[in-house]
């Protein structure tokens, strides 16, 4: 338990809440009244506060916007039946924040102002937690460069904020998918680990183009022979071949570790399903299908949890799959979703309380 941390709060003077609608909420749309916001300076953290949600005032030649110096993290609040709110894992998501950082040479961010901050934002807008099915409270922790001069060169100061967003469902329909030949995500000794914006700015084309072909995202291969597997969209992928779980492994620093895919590992375990992270390519998956061994292939990330993939195209070659018989991406997401509500036993302590 973190010690407690004084951070002064400006509360809003009317709350938005009663005009906001909290059921089947697109993503990202609605933010809460409130907001977190920190000022790094002279080498400390300083002018810690959470005040009224409202927009910034910045300078064009503010240094995240020409050399990229921006980092982000995406985390999620439930309430159980009592009304308790809850936060999921969010120590993870702290080390993986500052590991990006020191990735993109930036500053870390204290635990008291992460953790107690985003404590204390939380319960004041406790509210906008909807207690509705497949519904959260998004927590998007950023941090951005602020230096107000031109030049190739780490920022001397920077801004850290933490905004809230109720939400629904990420990915209502299962996805169509085409496997990237052209475009890269990540290579080895790159920042592909990283969440920082850069790898989300870099991604968006080669989404655009497959959605001009029908397809709802992307997998991504890897930088050199476009074989080897790597992320589906901006999620983490998961193959159920013949009876086993694969995923990419992290090894060559080109995958985010995601705190749900993780987290769908233990699950799988759990439920007695053998699971291997290691390096696989699209033939392996080419011969899974033509064998009938490749049973099931889903996405897992914080946004949509498991989304499910109902069609794979690379080349010629089309892979289809039966959604409405996926048994094992259904009993993972059944479970988690049962945990973060408070319906199941949190074996791991992965529940944090507000």
């Amino acid at each position: 338990m973190i010690a407690a941390f004084d951070i002064p709060v400006t509360k809003v003077d009317r709350s938005r809440l009663s005009d906001t609608p909290l059921e089947n909420l697109p993503f990202g749309r609605y933010f809460t009244d409130h907001m977190l916001e920190a000022e790094y300076a002279d080498g400390e953290w300083k002018s810690v506060q959470i005040k009224p949600y409202q927009a910034l005032s910045l300078e064009p030649s503010l240094a995240a916007l020409h050399y990229g110096q921006a980092i982000f993290e995406g985390i999620k609040a439930y309430r159980d039946a009592e009304g308790n709110a809850f936060i999921f894992r969010p120590f993870d998501n702290f080390r993986r924040f500052n590991t990006s950082a020191a990735r993109m040479n930036m500053p870390e961010v204290p635990e008291e102002i992460f953790m107690e901050g985003m404590r204390k934002l939380i319960a004041l807008d406790k509210n906008w937690i909807p207690a509705i099915k497949d519904h959260s409270l998004y927590i998007r922790p950023f941090m951005f460069a602020t230096d107000t001069m031109l030049g190739v060169r780490p920022s001397a100061t920077y801004k850290f904020l933490i905004i809230l967003s109720p939400t629904g469902p990420y990915f209502a329909a299962p996805m169509k998918i085409l496997v990237e030949e052209h475009y890269t995500r990540a290579a080895p000794g790159g920042v592909g680990f990283a969440k920082n914006a850069g790898n989300y700015g870099g991604s968006m084309l080669a989404v655009t183009e497959a959605q001009k072909q029908g397809y709802d995202q992307v997998l991504w291969t890897d930088a050199v022979e476009h074989k080897w597997l790597q992320e589906v969209g901006m999620m983490n992928v998961f193959f159920i071949i013949n009876g086993v779980a694969v995923t990419p492994s992290l090894e060559e620093g080109t995958i985010l570790h995601g705190v749900t895919r993780d987290s769908v590992m233990v699950v799988l375990k759990e439920m007695g399903l053998p699971v291997e992270e290691r390096r696989i390519n699209i033939d392996e998956l080419l011969a899974a299908f033509g064998k009938g061994q490749l049973q099931e292939v889903f996405g897992t990330g914080t946004a949509a949890v498991i989304a499910m993939v109902k069609e794979l195209k690379y080349k010629e070659f089309q892979m289809t799959f039966n959604v409405d018989n996926s048994p094992i991406a259904k009993a993972v997401k059944e479970r988690l979703n049962a945990i973060r509500e408070g319906k199941a036993e949190d074996l791991h302590q992965w529940m944090w309380k507000v």
